[in-house]
């Protein structure tokens, strides 16, 4: 009897054993499942955390060199000059004005006597005088001289040693009117702001004419 009770026992000890590891293969399991199914979520919340379209470290150094090279695109394209139509950029030269010119003069005997002006641009200075007569006026009440040549000149750039001549002939009229002066009054164009005076000597004004600029000083005698 104690034999069969203890066999009883036995196999009631293997059956309780067998179900409890039985509960626990199925609890690892469940919880492998959990663990599987919660990636996932992980995943969207780390998804979450970072937003569309921030930078990484790599994004973020090509964004620095776009903007390096968008200054100097801008530093570039900051240049004076004229557009070759290549992209290349050549300096344009300014138009003279007469403070950027030293200035002299000089009289001459030649066609019955004339003062031979000569402009040079000052240092360091390049410019362009236009192809028209330079405005020269006499007197405190501006008289203007006329043109001594039937057709204007050519531009002239003036740089370095070059030297511009017009010839200026306060008297193109015979007889004995007009007025006594010791200056004249020059200007690149009508519309230069800064006009010069200089000083020519005593000259008698009557019907004045000048010349073209030329680059020779044969060429600025102001024939009548």
């Amino acid at each position: 009897m104690s034999g069969n009770r203890r066999s009883a026992l036995l196999a009631t000890a293997v059956l309780v054993g067998g179900a409890l590891l039985m509960t626990a293969c199925q609890d690892s399991a469940t919880d492998a499942g959990a663990a599987q199914s919660s990636s996932p979520a992980a995943s969207d919340e780390s998804a979450a955390a970072t937003p569309s379209g921030s930078s990484t470290p790599d994004s973020g150094g090509s964004a620095d060199k776009g903007s390096a090279s968008g200054g100097k695109g801008t530093e570039d394209g900051a240049g004076s000059g004229a557009d070759t139509g290549d992209g290349v950029r050549v300096p344009v030269e300014q138009s003279c004005g007469a403070n950027d010119i030293n200035w002299s003069t000089r009289s001459e005997t030649q066609a019955g006597g004339y003062i031979l002006v000569m402009a040079k641009a000052k240092s360091g200075i390049s410019c362009i005088l236009p192809a028209a007569l330079p405005t020269v006026a006499f007197g405190s009440d501006g008289t203007e001289a006329g043109p001594a040549e039937q057709s204007v000149g050519q531009p002239i750039t003036l740089s370095g040693g070059t030297t511009a001549y017009a010839g200026v002939n306060p008297k193109s009229t015979g007889g004995n009117g007009g007025k006594e002066l010791d200056s004249i009054i020059v200007a690149v164009g009508d519309s230069d702001p800064d006009p010069v005076s200089l000083s020519v000597g005593t000259i008698t004004v009557q019907d004045p004419i000048v010349t073209n600029w030329h680059t020779s000083p044969t060429d600025a005698v102001p024939f009548n």
